[in-house]
């Protein structure tokens, strides 16, 4: 044996007995990583001894090699094992100040979003007054979304700037309005239902969404008028907002109900006054009004297009979004507010 072999193996000995002698060294997780890197990194001790290897014989570095990667493991073993021992030091330690006779922590509940607590109470409301369910689809074609209500191709509502089209006659739906026609080519009268869903329209602003949620209802019955309506919709907004609530119609126009008009109720920011806090109230600009839905008898051409006689049959319709009722019912100013998911609005309503 060589002296520079005998020389560079007891150089590995000395390594591995300077590494067991610094356990003490290695108090936490940190400490012990310097020290895996101050040995076994690649600028490390045993890489530094490993770079004498070219100044040995070729027939002396194959036992040279043994013996480093020997070296090597009996230092990985002896760190892992102090790793292993900082871990459940660390554990002990934590379960020590552990005291199980402090209550737990709650989770944190979540709730129904504000759009679905309230579309849930105006369909209880309507469902108490006898309306039923009606289902339809999203995508809908032309004829059921705007020909059947009595807006022929030439009508402004079907402008591409109100209506997302998928085709020339597939469109997102801008009204559930669809799904009246759909239940009334189902069944002969009579006919009492509401149509809750989502409805898609090309706009969006500070008031205005892409997509949004509405409500509206359809009777069709003998000897239905307008007093019916009126009846039906005050009882409706004395149930969602309070039985002091003040209602108003209004004259308007919609293609598929004639005559139609506006429902206003009294504001419920103001209490009907037109200001607050000494100022104009911003919500009915000072009128002591605010809309909430649309209304009117509908229209004979509507009851033609599904095979209704308009000399036998009457009925109303009328219609509501829904965010429009959730920010008058619980004082909400932005309407992005129901958008953008934050944990601090929504856990009002747990």
């Amino acid at each position: 044996m060589s002296n520079e072999l005998k020389s560079f193996l007891e150089g590995l000995d000395s390594l591995a007995q300077d590494c067991e002698s610094r356990k003490g060294q290695a108090c936490s997780l940190k400490e012990l990583e310097e020290l895996r890197v101050e040995f076994l990194g690649r600028k490390g001790k045993l890489a530094g001894m490993m770079g004498q290897l070219g100044k040995l014989d070729n027939s002396e570095k194959p036992e040279a090699g043994q013996k480093a990667n020997t070296v090597k493991q009996a230092i990985t073993a002896l760190l892992d094992s102090w790793e292993a021992e900082l871990h459940k030091a660390e554990a002990s330690e934590a379960l020590s100040k552990f005291d199980p006779s402090m209550p737990g922590r709650k989770p944190w509940a979540g709730s129904l979003h504000p759009v679905t607590l309230v579309m849930d109470e105006v369909c209880n409301v309507l469902t108490g007054l006898g309306f039923e369910h009606a289902a339809g689809p999203e995508v809908e074609n032309d004829w059921h979304n705007f020909e059947a209500l009595n807006m022929p191709p030439e009508h402004p509502a079907r402008d591409m700037q109100d209506t997302l089209y998928v085709s020339d006659k597939i469109v997102l739906r801008t009204h559930t309005s669809g799904m009246q026609i759909r239940s009334m080519l189902k069944q002969e009268p009579p006919v009492a239902v509401i149509c809750p869903g989502k409805v898609y329209r090309r706009d969006s602003d500070l008031t205005h969404t892409p997509m949004f949620h509405q409500i509206e209802g359809l009777l069709v019955d003998k000897n239905v008028s307008m007093a019916d309506l009126r009846g039906t919709l005050t009882v409706f907004v004395r149930q969602i907002f309070g039985s002091q609530t003040d209602v108003r119609f209004r004259p308007s126009f919609f293609p598929f109900t004639e005559p139609s008009a506006e429902v206003d109720i009294s504001c419920v920011m103001c209490g009907g006054k037109g200001e607050k806090d000494g100022s104009t109230c911003r919500v009915c600009k000072g009128t002591g009004w605010v809309e909430i839905l649309g209304c009117g008898m509908v229209d004979p051409n509507v009851f033609k297009s599904v095979g209704y006689d308009p000399e036998v049959f009457t009925g109303f319709a009328f219609g509501m979004g829904i965010e429009r009722i959730a920010m008058l019912k619980y004082g909400i100013g932005d309407l992005r507010m129901f958008f953008e998911n934050d944990v601090r609005f929504l856990e009002q309503f747990a």
